[in-house]
């Protein structure tokens, strides 16, 4: 069993349950509740007081740190069971719900999870939404599913950012580990635009339309966007008949 070569900082903890005696068949990514960079994670981990610790962590710039090897297991999801199969991810993110993660770590975990899977010899990765069928699904040897630290402790981890885009990260994965990929082809189909004038900003994602609430979720679209296309996604100015035209072209 071997480790990660996206690994650009190592700091190993002392908090873990040795070598693992289960197969890997697991990957539960975890919010930080922090903007912290690898190195910082590192220290966190380092104390035994802390009683805590993950396999891998990825810093706000998009670096991915070891503190556990991936042989042995790390005391990061409230659950020695899950634990004992899955690879913890800790992912730097905001200090309060839903735990936005910017495009850099995002687009990390994907990476990271996409190494994870050819190492272990997987070719999907599942995400089955519900707890209890999850838990119980024994996932054949090309699978990996992921898990959230939620079903185990009273805590909104992931947060809902990421909880949220749970079936988009499997679905990429699946896709690189099968030689395409969505998301890039997905992003230039994106636009967003407003109605005679107003205020209120619209996102089409390609697929269907939705009304961006706050300032901070038009951020997130456009960070995506640029990370992904490398040009800025431009506010466009529609009537109300063009929104009505988008919206009977997406009925049909």
């Amino acid at each position: 069993m071997s480790n990660s070569p996206l690994v650009s900082y190592t700091k190993l903890s002392p908090n873990n349950s040795g070598k693992r005696k289960m197969a890997i068949d697991r990957i539960t990514p975890h919010c930080v509740v922090g903007q912290c960079t690898v190195e910082t994670l590192g220290n966190v981990f380092a104390p035994t007081s802390r009683q805590a610790s993950c396999n891998y962590g990825i810093g706000t710039d998009g670096r991915v740190g070891m503190y556990v090897q991936e042989d042995t297991v790390s005391w990061c999801s409230s659950s020695h069971a899950n634990d004992a199969r899955a690879v913890t991810i800790e992912c730097a993110s905001d200090m309060t719900e839903p735990y936005y993660m910017n495009p850099k770590v995002y687009a990390t975990l994907v990476k990271l999870c996409v190494d994870i899977c050819k190492r272990n010899g997987k070719k999907k990765l599942l995400w089955l939404g519900d707890k209890v069928q999850t838990l119980n699904y024994n996932p054949k040897a090309d699978e990996m599913v992921l898990t959230v630290h939620r079903w185990f402790a009273q805590k909104s981890c992931p947060g809902d950012w990421l909880f949220s885009r749970r079936g988009n990260l499997a679905k990429e994965v699946t896709a690189q580990l099968n030689g395409t990929s969505t998301e890039r082809r997905s992003n230039t189909m994106w636009y967003t635009y407003q109605i005679d004038g107003k205020s209120t900003v619209y996102w089409f994602d390609g697929h269907k339309v939705h009304k961006l609430y706050n300032p901070n979720q038009l951020k997130v679209v456009r960070e995506i966007y640029k990370y992904n296309t490398g040009t800025d996604l431009a506010i466009k100015q529609f009537t109300k008949e063009d929104d009505k035209r988008v919206r009977e072209a997406i009925k049909a």
